[in-house]
């Protein structure tokens, strides 16, 4: 679907905001969105911010401008309300490199292990794991574990590794990555520190360790805001989805922002545009339902990251 022009978006975001209230909805979008997705969205964070919101929401209906995963969480978390995904095709492959049972299967190969698993997760994933994570809070959240008690960390081997680094703890890693995250290079970073040697890296923990090793600082979406907004540099180079810029220059109009490369694109978290979200409240579809007895034991695995955050 090709995106409106001004006039049309202008009229379109009135129309959202129509149907919003007529429907008693809240919209919900993630850092990565398009940028007047961001605009028209009553919250705009990452994901760990995207599920307190969805577990604490007042509204009737919640429309995720994000990827299924994040859905599926946010009717987990709040199995009463309605939960509108403005894309039912925004997946993510990252959460497609593990399946529920390759999970089970490698949970019986290391006994006794804790299994923590990153929120980029299917629904069923999570009911397969006692804790989720998300990149802003895996550390704490492996600290918080039995030191006595090896650790299975799925779905991303990059931010496996990173956590692994931070902690001192020898974790089993599944063999995943995020696709945009993982295509940024060492290079690209040295590339982008020529062109801007004033500038500070900021990059995100799903990238290779290789460029974590050349940041200035490695953080999820939501601590790169927080740095560049408290830190008295003028410029930054950015090493996330490209989306994260957008935010980024909100937050800090007087400072310059770079991404770290140009192929910086999830293309699952941009098919969802402001058409989409209007016809979903329109026609309150495609909503996202969760299996009872899986969202039961996915939502223990998420309420106890939400309590350690």
């Amino acid at each position: 679907m090709m995106s409106a022009g001004t006039g049309d978006m202008v009229a379109i975001r009135e129309e959202i905001r129509e149907w919003k209230e007529r429907r008693k909805a809240v919209i919900l979008a993630h850092y990565y969105q398009r940028p007047e997705v961001q605009e028209i969205a009553d919250f705009v964070g990452d994901s760990l911010q995207l599920a307190r919101q969805a577990a604490g929401v007042a509204a009737e209906v919640i429309v995720l401008c994000g990827v299924y995963f994040m859905a599926e969480s946010a009717k987990i978390l709040s199995p009463e309300k309605t939960v509108l995904l403005p894309e039912a095709g925004a997946g993510c492959p990252l959460a497609d490199t593990a399946a529920a049972e390759e999970v089970r299967l490698r949970k019986e190969k290391i006994p006794g292990c804790i299994v923590v698993t990153y929120v980029n997760s299917s629904a069923a994933v999570k009911a397969e794991s006692d804790i989720v994570c998300t990149s802003s809070n895996a550390v704490k959240v492996v600290n918080s574990l039995p030191a006595d008690r090896p650790v299975l960390f799925v779905p991303d081997g990059n931010l496996g590794k990173y956590v692994s680094r931070q902690t001192g703890r020898k974790l089993f890693l599944w063999d995943g990555c995020c696709n945009v995250h993982h295509q940024l290079t060492a290079e690209d970073i040295r590339l982008a520190r020529a062109a801007h040697p004033e500038a500070l890296v900021m990059v995100h923990p799903e990238c290779r360790p290789d460029v974590i090793d050349l940041a200035d600082y490695v953080g999820g979406t939501g601590g790169m805001l927080r740095f560049a907004q408290e830190s008295p540099h003028k410029a930054f180079i950015v090493g996330t989805e490209e989306g994260m810029i957008y935010p980024l220059r909100k937050a800090c109009p007087d400072k310059a922002l770079y991404p770290a490369a140009s192929s910086l694109v999830c293309r699952d978290m941009k098919l969802t545009t402001l058409e989409k979200v209007k016809t979903a409240l329109e026609m309150m579809e495609p909503q996202v339902e969760v299996d009872p007895g899986v969202a039961e034991r996915a939502r223990r695995a998420l309420e106890r990251m939400l309590e350690i955050s």
